[in-house]
Parts: C-alpha cells; structure tokens; sequence
C-alpha cells in the first residue's frame, strides 16, 4: 500500500491495513483501511483483483482480464466522473491483476443497486459524462497509452456457445417463475442474431473510446447529484450508442424510459456538440438506439445463465427493463423529430463484420 500510494500521497508510510468488506463476483472487491506511520493518505481504498479461476477463463476468453489495470497504469485522465486511480498490477503468470483506487464513499458517494432504477436527472448526467468521454476521442487514433485497448468484436465462431447459453437462461426463466419477463416470439435464435448483429454495428464508425460495460451497477451517486462510472474491464473502442443504449435502458424504469429517452438521446447529442465532436442527426441516432436493447437482453441472459456473476435479483431487474426495451422498439414507430445537431452518422455498410472473442 505504500508503492500504491506513492505517486499520489508522498511521504506517506503505511503501517497497518485491514480488510473488510470482501465481496466476491466477477472479481474480488474489498475496502482496506490504512493506518499509517508517517505521512498522510486516504483512511480507506478499494481494491480489486482476480476472482475465482472460472472467472479468471471467463475475463481472459473476453480479454477483459488486465483491460482496467493497463487502463489505470497508463496514468490517462478521464473526463467524466469516476474513482481515482492510485495504482496498478498484472501478473501473467496467474491470470492475476489488481487495481487500487479510491474509495469513492468518503466522498459521499452511494453505489447504485440494479434492482432500484435512476431517476432522469441521474441518468442525464452520466450521459452527459459519456458524452465528455465519447468527444474526447471521437474518430480519431487513440492515444500510445491506449494501445491495448480492442475494437468491439464478437466472433461467429461462439455462435453456438451463445445460443446455448441463452436457451439455458431462458429454460431458468421459465422454471424459475419468471417467463413473462420475455416478450412473446422471443427465443434464443432471436436474440442471438440480435445480439450478434448489434454487435457488428457496435463496431462500426464513427469509433470512440466506450466504457463498454456502463450498466446501472456500475455507477455510483454522488450528494451533488452527479453519476459515476467505475468498474472499467471492458473499455473498447466502437460507436457511442453502445454506451448509451446500455446505460439508459439498463438504468430506467419502463416508465421513464418511454417518456423520457428521447429528450435524453438529445441531450446526449447537445452535450457532444459542445465538446467539439461532430455528432450525427437525430433521426440516425435514433434509429441506432432502438437497435440496442437486444444485446442488453443478450448480455443479461448470457449473465443469468453463468451464474455467479451476478445477484438473481440484479439479473431479473435488468433483463426486465432490456425486454421491455427491446419489445417497445421492435413495434412500429412515428418517425422521430429531426433535430439536428450535428453531421450525419457514417453507417459504413459495407465494412467487414468483426471477429474475434465475444464481449458479453
């Protein structure tokens, strides 16, 4: 903890650490409280590393294994809120990697819980925040420090593997009491090719630098109203309605989505206009949401399905909100309003589909 700290609280000599609060998911999570000999630094940080070694195959099969670590050693500054980073580790060797940062609670910060919804200011400001973030590297090279971080890509070749694990959440369902949560015609061939064609436009252009996993349990509250994003091991590059599609369905009521999602794609939009990303139209950007909510679905059923990655509760709360998206969106809708604000997204048609190991 003292070479953790070293760089952004000098002089501080670590004494004492006590671990608590260990919870264990798709990694290893605990606060670790600090005492210290000389020096000053934080009472408390957040620690994360490898979990279980079924986790470890599963992050290392998406490439996700080392993704926040690298982020957090290449020293880049984020625009958007999220913990701060004091260092960071991988060792090949073990499929291990740990990262240590702030422990956002001493700064009043509230983890939000999937199973309780955001309201629509909450949601705006994380999309204003992944607006900053989107700008900041919209269509252009990343920089050096960002080298390792991949396209979005999901390859045919775990096609099958898919459709197998989707069937097998959508068997748990129904046995489990909850088949009314997937809309009628919905079975694992359908989402599969949603999922997997979402996929294909996700890593279309314009590309940027996505979070790629913004989902509601991965934000927190702060007192001012302001929404985080931690939790960064599937950062990628891909188009901005990825992030956008996932955090707002995952983190709406069926409610205030539907009233509300479109004033917020706008503002969205707004935002990325004036940071100087030259955002497309409206009614393009519209029509790239309404695909998103089934690889939410996808993902959320791939989830369920593995097991132990997340909570049951959290799992059926976010499937409820993506199929109810996604059947929302399959409907027919009125065409959009065109507010403009800015130059029309490239769809480039005929790029290649992507390949490579799925991101779910």
């Amino acid at each position: 903890m003292t070479a953790a700290l070293a760089d952004v609280c000098p002089g501080a000599l670590v004494e004492a650490v006590e671990v608590d609060d260990v919870a264990d998911g798709t990694n290893s999570r605990a606060r670790v409280r600090l005492r210290y000999a000389s020096g000053a630094g934080p009472e408390r940080v957040f620690v994360k590393r490898e979990g279980r070694m079924f986790n470890r195959l599963a992050l290392t099969a998406l490439g996700a294994r080392e993704t926040e670590s690298r982020l957090v050693a290449s020293g880049l500054a984020l625009p958007l809120e999220h913990p701060a980073f004091y260092a960071a580790a991988v060792d090949r060797s073990r499929l291990a990697a740990v990262t240590v940062m702030e422990d956002v609670t001493l700064r009043g910060a509230r983890p939000n819980d999937a199973t309780v919804a955001l309201d629509v200011d909450q949601v705006r400001t994380g999309l204003l925040g992944l607006a900053r973030l989107h700008a900041a590297y919209w269509g252009g090279p990343l920089p050096d420090q960002l080298a390792f971080v991949r396209p979005w890509q999901v390859g045919r070749v775990w096609a099958p593997v898919s459709w197998t694990s989707l069937a097998r959440a959508l068997r748990l369902l129904r046995t489990g009491g909850h088949g009314l949560l997937i809309p009628p015609g919905v079975d694992a061939g359908v989402v599969e090719r949603g999922f997997r064609g979402w996929a294909t436009i996700a890593a279309k252009h314009p590309r940027t630098l996505l979070h790629g996993d913004p989902h509601l349990a991965n934000t927190y509250a702060l007192p001012s109203g302001v929404t985080g994003f931690y939790d960064w091991q599937l950062i990628r590059t891909g188009n901005w309605s990825h992030d956008v599609g996932y955090f707002l369905v995952s983190s709406l009521s069926t409610a205030d989505r539907r009233d509300h999602e479109r004033d917020l794609l706008a503002d969205y939009l707004a935002e990325l206009t004036g940071q100087g990303a030259p955002a497309p139209d409206f009614a393009e950007a519209w029509a790239l949401y309404r695909q998103t909510p089934v690889f939410g679905l996808g993902t959320w059923l791939h989830t369920l399905s593995g097991g132990g990655f997340q909570p049951l509760d959290v799992c059926l709360a976010v499937i409820e909100r993506f199929a109810t998206a996604h059947a929302d969106h399959a409907r027919t809708w009125s065409p959009p309003p065109q507010r403009r604000t800015g130059t029309p997204l490239r769809t480039d048609h005929d790029e290649p589909a992507p390949t490579g190991t799925p991101n779910l």
